[in-house]
């Protein structure tokens, strides 16, 4: 260990690893031709209890570029189900645990690479990553992050010199490996491959882990089959309040596979993600979708049916019937999760629960007629509110939002109605809190496509970053200041 660098003299905790290898292989990192640090997350930095002025980027370069310094790497064996079918030739085909920490708040974080090298599951590809995939990665992580999402963060971004060929890029295209900090690295098809096996032993093994790491309240309980039912329970809240987030911020995942699942209920690997621009429930991010499986308006139904597949592996271990009372309510949840955001992007701490229920519906009902795309909505709402709406209903996006045709008269008209019944549920004196509200949950800046592409040209043709510096700086930090 080079004791001079403070990301190699972190205490790294062999958590996963000591469960013992039916979990993972042993792998070694790539070695690269070039290393230039591009991005690095200060903010982490700070998690990890470091000062970032004390931690060089020559010290990222070492620790997370040229990998020297530890060892092992463990690339973690897991199936799932890809679009439906059952795939059992799956595990971390180009990247590895690089290791585990405790952040400041006590919680255990996992260093995962990705583009650090072929393992034994690579699968005949070259285990790289484009500079544009890990570009891509580091902006959606960071947006997500800022918007109140349960996200894994990018922690470094090197661009490693290789040319790479890809058929969705033009190519050759530049190489890149990055670094992700996040709650874990086990995913649903974790579970899946070893009860492909038929190892309910290793399955118990597991779950008995994930509980003791990221289920607190779950340990607490002496008998093993009441921890089992209390972490289902919360993985299936933890589940439908994450796609409650997505939903609420237009964003759309686009490859949920059960491989794609965590099992803390964390969103992770960004791929070809997108945030979507008008409300569309059909907006497929992935070009490769071709049916639509995981459209942004199918996210949540998704997320009921990978919790539904993970319960094939663990009836091995506990009733079926606990597991089905456990994700009964997933429908339920994720509606009040859902509700809460949208309100909240409305102005609106709580309301009635009628009331409640009537805006938001209508909310959505106006967002699919009128020609404003989703984000320009809350962001004109946020921009224009006036407390003089209060008492006069008239004045609501009376100059700045128009029906686009007939049929969105009708519409427009009912939202207003309802949004001034809201207003008017308040004190005259709480209309700054609601302006307030608005400012603080509605970003200035989205992450839409083109303002990806906008910063990837100068990369691509002058090497010039500056573009997305800037643009990181505006998704991190995104809202309004009144």
């Amino acid at each position: 260990m080079t004791a001079a660098n403070p990301l190699l003299a972190l205490d790294y905790l062999p958590a996963l690893e000591s469960l013992g290898d039916d979990y993972y292989d042993l792998v070694a990192a790539a070695e690269f031709p070039k290393h230039i640090l591009r991005f690095r997350n200060d903010d982490v930095v700070r998690q990890l209890g470091l000062e970032p002025a004390t931690v060089s980027d020559d010290d990222f370069i070492e620790a997370f570029g040229k990998f020297q310094g530890r060892e092992p790497f463990l690339a973690l064996r897991y199936h799932g189900y890809q679009f439906g079918e059952y795939n059992p030739f799956l595990g971390d085909g180009r990247g590895f645990l690089y290791g585990q920490v405790r952040g400041t708040d006590g919680n255990l974080y996992d260093f995962g690479t990705k583009g650090s090298g072929t393992t034994p599951y690579s699968r005949g590809g070259d285990g790289m990553l484009t500079l544009k995939g890990g570009v891509r990665e580091v902006l959606a992580a960071e947006a997500l992050y800022a918007l109140g999402v349960n996200t894994s963060r990018a922690f470094s971004l090197v661009e490693t010199g290789q040319a790479l060929w890809r058929g969705d890029e033009p190519s050759p295209t530049r190489s890149s490996v990055l670094v992700r900090f996040s709650q874990s690295h086990i995913r649903f098809g974790t579970f899946e491959r070893l009860e492909y096996h038929n190892r309910p032993d290793l399955i118990a093994k597991l779950l008995e882990h994930v509980i003791d790491v990221y289920y607190p309240e779950a340990r607490l309980f002496t008998d093993a089959q009441e921890r089992y039912r209390h972490f289902y329970g919360e993985l299936c809240d933890r589940v439908a309040r994450l796609a409650a987030q997505w939903m609420s911020v237009g964003f759309c995942h686009a490859v949920l596979n059960t491989d794609n699942m965590s099992i803390t209920g964390e969103s992770f690997d960004y791929g070809p993600y997108a945030f979507m621009d008008g409300y569309d429930p059909r907006f497929t991010a992935a070009y490769f979708d071709y049916a639509g499986r995981y459209s942004y308006g199918n996210q949540p139904i998704i997320c009921h049916m990978n919790l539904k597949a993970l319960q094939k592996p663990l009836k091995l271990i506990m009733p079926e019937a606990d597991l089905e009372a456990a994700l009964e309510p997933f429908k339920d949840r994720y509606e009040a999760y859902y509700q809460q955001r949208m309100l909240r992007k409305l102005g609106f701490q709580s309301l009635a629960d009628d009331l409640a229920a009537k805006l938001v519906s209508q909310t959505i009902e106006l967002l699919s007629a009128v020609e404003v795309g989703y984000h320009d909505f809350f962001l004109g709402l946020t921009q224009q509110f006036s407390a003089a709406w209060h008492d006069d209903a008239s004045q609501i996006f009376s100059t700045t939002l128009q029906a686009s045709d007939s049929a969105a008269v009708a519409p427009l008209k009912a939202w207003r109605q309802t949004y001034h019944r809201c207003l008017q549920s308040l004190e005259t004196e709480t209309m700054a809190g609601v302006a307030s509200l608005l400012q603080r949950t509605n970003p200035q800046t989205v992450l839409l496509r083109p303002e990806i592409e906008a910063i990837w040209e100068p990369i691509t043709t002058d090497d010039n970053w500056q573009p997305f510096y800037d643009l990181l700086n505006r998704i991190q930090h995104p809202f309004v200041q009144g």
